[in-house]
């Protein structure tokens, strides 16, 4: 698929924005075509697979819209305490249902921050008031490096999988 990298002239919202959305939808892509077993497959020695890595982005938009800008506790909002939680799959965790739950949650980030300015000050996140321009920054930040990280993965999973064939 192609991706657009950003609309370049546009101000300095809509690339960001284009640009967080483009990162959302390169994880969400790296579970196509594959089967629960290699979604759920085990690479390192961490929780990281590729469907944790979606759920984990998931728990990251809700964080970065509902408890930042909304200021709701993460508990509260059935959200794991701690981020390396977030990857940890239960026996629910399905490639469809991970990623409706994905992308119910960008739904969600891109309106709530909506109706954010960059320059406006958050103050939900553990950190203190953050500026909400740093707070996109942060989450395109995270959402480039788990996709970077699913690449990886998808194609060890892929390779793996064509040399049994072999």
């Amino acid at each position: 698929m192609t991706h657009e990298h950003g609309t370049p002239g546009a101000d300095e919202r809509t690339m960001l924005d284009a640009f967080v959305d483009e990162h959302r939808l390169l994880l969400r892509e790296s579970l196509d075509g594959l089967t629960e077993e290699q979604a759920r497959r085990r690479l390192v020695p961490s929780a990281t697979t590729l469907l944790g890595l979606v759920k984990h982005a998931t728990f990251v938009e809700r964080v970065w819209s509902e408890e930042a800008v909304l200021r709701l506790d993460r508990v509260g909002l059935g959200l794991p305490a701690a981020a390396e939680d977030s990857f940890v799959l239960t026996d629910d965790d399905t490639v469809a249902s991970v990623l409706a739950g994905h992308e119910a949650a960008c739904a969600r980030a891109r309106e709530i921050h909506a109706a954010v300015s960059l320059d406006d000050v958050v103050e939900g996140n553990r950190r203190g008031p953050l500026p909400f321009r740093w707070v996109v920054l942060h989450l395109l930040r995270e959402l480039a490096q788990h996709a970077g990280h699913a690449d990886i993965l998808r194609e060890q999973v892929l390779a793996a999988d064509a040399a049994r064939q072999d």
